[in-house]
């Protein structure tokens, strides 16, 4: 009775978020770990003002993800194999024991810091929800251009895709996917275009940095969403770290690897509910929990369905 935990990436923060979390002694040491490491309140990072910046957000992402984790951890629902989209992918490896939370809120600062340095305005992601990929392949074929670069960014879903690129590009990707039968194209809270060779040198510059920290092999399973499999050796699972902003997100087949592997349920960690209503179209739908709707009952379930009850 393998449990999946999933990270969300950029996009699934909100004002207040770090104030929010659960009132555990972990938390309260996670944060300490992190005001050490950052030099600054993390609590300061959460306003609406601090969350503008892209370094803000994944730094709130990171340390609430792995607070949360822990908690649960600490109440024996701790995961068997962690996955995480994106920015979730940090605390993933932090979880699983690849990375000292000091280490990665390290280089999550500076990944945050060579994003929003690259592209300060200008520039996004789209969702394409309603068509197949081969229909966003086609469009962002008919758009991409010196003037309008587009790429396929992340596979959520069978229909659901994210497209990364400049305004201009963004604005013919939707006008173009709404033409062709999208039932929605949504502009996300995203101010850079992830996922793309448009970062290639800030996730070389990345990579190098990382190169330097030491890495373990992982206590559990993680997955990587950038290939879509399970990763065992420390040095390739920084390498996919690294240039994980660079290359498109397979969460769709993340999932069903994780589903194959033997994942029975799957909790969405610090919670919001994006990658638990992704989750409910490969896993059972009891067995998807999103953490952020309580950690008791979360804990309970986990607990019994490790024993062989129902989800």
């Amino acid at each position: 009775m393998s449990v999946l935990f999933m990270f969300p990436g950029q996009g699934s923060q909100r004002a207040g978020m770090l104030h929010a979390l659960p009132g555990d002694p972990v938390v309260a040491q996670t944060l300490a770990e992190a005001g050490d490491v950052l030099g600054v309140d993390p609590l300061a990072l959460d306003t609406v003002e601090a969350l503008r910046s892209t370094v803000a957000v994944q730094l709130c992402l990171l340390i609430a993800s792995v607070a949360v984790a822990r908690t649960l951890v600490r109440q024996d629902a701790g995961p068997d194999m962690v996955a995480g989209l994106s920015i979730g992918a940090w605390p993933a490896a932090v979880v699983a024991g690849v990375l000292a939370l000091s280490d990665a809120l390290r280089l999550v600062r500076l990944r945050g810091q060579l994003m929003e340095d690259a592209y300060p305005s200008g520039y996004g992601m789209v969702a394409v929800i309603g068509l197949a990929e081969t229909q966003v392949d086609a469009i962002v074929a008919q758009v991409h251009a010196a003037p309008t670069p587009a790429y396929v960014a992340n596979i959520n879903a069978e229909r659901q895709i994210v497209v990364a690129g400049n305004d201009a590009a963004l604005a013919q990707v939707t006008a173009l996917a709404q033409a062709s039968g999208a039932s929605t194209v949504t502009r996300l809270c995203m101010p850079v275009p992830s996922h793309c060779p448009l970062l290639d040198a800030q996730a070389e510059a990345l990579a190098e940095a990382a190169a330097k920290i030491t890495a373990r092999a992982p206590r559990l399973t993680y997955v990587s969403s950038s290939r879509a499999r399970a990763l065992f050796r420390a040095h390739l699972i920084v390498e996919d770290l690294a240039w994980n902003m660079a290359r498109p997100v397979l969460w769709h087949d993340t999932l069903r690897h994780a589903l194959e592997r033997g994942a029975s349920m799957a909790v969405e960690v610090p919670g919001g509910g994006a990658l638990a209503r992704l989750a409910q179209a490969v896993f059972v739908a009891d067995a998807v929990l999103d953490a952020g709707s309580g950690l008791d009952a979360v804990r309970a379930r986990i607990q019994r369905h490790r024993r062989g009850g129902n989800p």
